[in-house]
């Protein structure tokens, strides 16, 4: 039974509907995982360096997809839940185009800067060749990487999470298995990495444009475009907090990625780029928890269903904390066995990968909170709020401790670093939701 934005919500309901979008960020991410899983265990540590190193600018570049898909979806279920879709499909179809021609750009621009910024970030001979190898072969399916973020918001937005979810899957099975192929079994390298990721990031960018573009039973469709600049600046303007995340992280990862090759050389960027993965797969369950219920909030708030905005907050403030407490004691008793899995060939890396892990996970307690804080002002179209959340926690924040701890405690600072800034985040988060609650009567 499909379930409508327009309902009341009761746990089961919202568990329900925010199930695939947390399920379908967990295959998102084991885009990167499953990469670095093969090229650490067929290739070796100094390509799995190479990935860990040009990854954060390939992510900086497709933020743009998160900030339109996060962004647009508000004002689009806000246009929804005032009655007026043929608005919703304008804004839905100006979006998608927008998106097209901004990922263009984006590969062109960054096909010249992977070099001078693989040498920026240290790396040299081999390992800069391998970075500017696996870089540009992503960049020819950046576009489509960036569609398939814009989707994952909208696919929500048109009360189809489920096709969403079904999309991703089967992205995610596809690189899973050309991986196997192209690295096991044919030896293509980091090559091979590459190009089963692009492979797989171009099916689940453009099948969801032939679905939108054909008649279909969902929500949503593809119009002719109406260039709107006032709904553009908005949707993007609701959207900032996610472009700010993205790229925020990526400078940030940079920064992490310096430190270690400063402090403990290839091995710290081998190990920390482990963490990472395993990372985005856990905290993949507060992100797509974030985008599944930002439609639902977004079009109770368009309707003026305050009753309801208080009920999905409530409701999913005690969600994240227990998934936060459950992830903080997986991660800390898979700890081991994770590292093993990437870097056991390597003793001395996987004890150092296992115990940065450790430490790390603390943060899993408090990150949950500050994401759906950002998410939530999103879905109320306050992007300002949003944002100043985003920028405090993904730079500011981190920056300020990533530089200062390891001062004090060497490489566990940068460990523990995380854990800090969204401590410190947590306090921007609580007195925004206590402070702009009368002007949303959501308490």
């Amino acid at each position: 039974m499909r379930i409508q934005l327009s309902e009341h919500f009761t746990y089961k309901k919202l568990i329900q509907f925010v199930l695939p979008s947390i399920i379908m960020m967990i295959f998102t991410s084991i885009y990167g995982v499953i990469d670095g899983l093969f090229v650490s265990n067929f290739v070796g540590k100094t390509a799995f360096a190479a990935v860990n190193l040009i990854m954060p600018l390939l992510m900086g570049l497709s933020a743009l997809g998160f900030m339109i898909g996060t962004g647009g979806s508000a004002i689009v279920s806000k246009a929804l839940g005032e009655g007026k879709r043929e608005l919703a499909n304008q804004y839905f179809s100006m979006l998608v185009y927008v998106s097209v021609i901004g990922g263009i750009i984006l590969a062109v621009t960054g096909m010249f800067l992977l070099r001078p910024i693989a040498i920026m970030l240290g790396a040299s001979g081999e390992l800069a060749k391998l970075c500017v190898l696996y870089g540009r072969i992503l960049l020819v399916s950046l576009t489509a990487f960036l569609l398939q973020n814009v989707f994952q918001s909208f696919f929500v937005t048109a009360e189809k999470p489920q096709l969403g979810l079904k999309v991703t899957i089967a992205a995610g099975l596809t690189n899973i298995v050309l991986d196997y192929l192209f690295i096991a079994v044919f030896h293509w390298g980091i090559t091979g990495a590459a190009v089963a990721t692009a492979i797989s990031e171009m099916i689940g960018g453009i099948f969801p444009v032939f679905y939108f573009a054909r008649r279909n039973d969902s929500l949503l469709r593809l119009v002719k475009p109406r260039l709107d600049i006032r709904a553009l600046g908005r949707a993007c303007s609701n959207g900032s907090s996610e472009l700010m995340t993205n790229l925020s992280l990526s400078v940030v990862n940079s920064l992490y990625n310096l430190q270690l090759i400063s402090i403990a050389g290839e091995n710290g960027v081998a190990a920390y780029g482990t963490i990472m993965y395993v990372n985005f797969i856990f905290i993949a369950i507060f992100l797509g928890y974030s985008i599944g219920s930002a439609p639902i909030i977004g079009y109770h708030f368009g309707a003026g269903n305050h009753g309801e905005l208080k009920n999905l907050l409530r409701m999913s403030l005690s969600m994240v904390g227990i998934c936060g407490v459950v992830l903080m004691l997986l991660a800390e008793s898979l700890a081991a066995p994770l590292a093993d899995l990437f870097v056991g060939y390597d003793a001395a890396l996987a004890d150092i990968t296992c115990h940065g892990f450790r430490l790390y996970a603390v943060s899993f307690l408090i990150t949950g909170f500050n994401i759906f804080g950002s998410a939530f002002f999103t879905a109320l179209s306050n992007g300002i709020v949003s944002a100043a959340i985003s920028f405090l926690r993904t730079l500011v924040f981190q920056v300020a401790v990533v530089l200062t701890l390891p001062i004090l405690l060497g490489i566990d600072g940068i460990w523990l670093a995380v854990a800090v800034a969204e401590a410190l985040t947590l306090i921007i988060t609580v007195y925004f939701l206590v402070n702009r609650r009368k002007q949303y009567r959501y308490a």
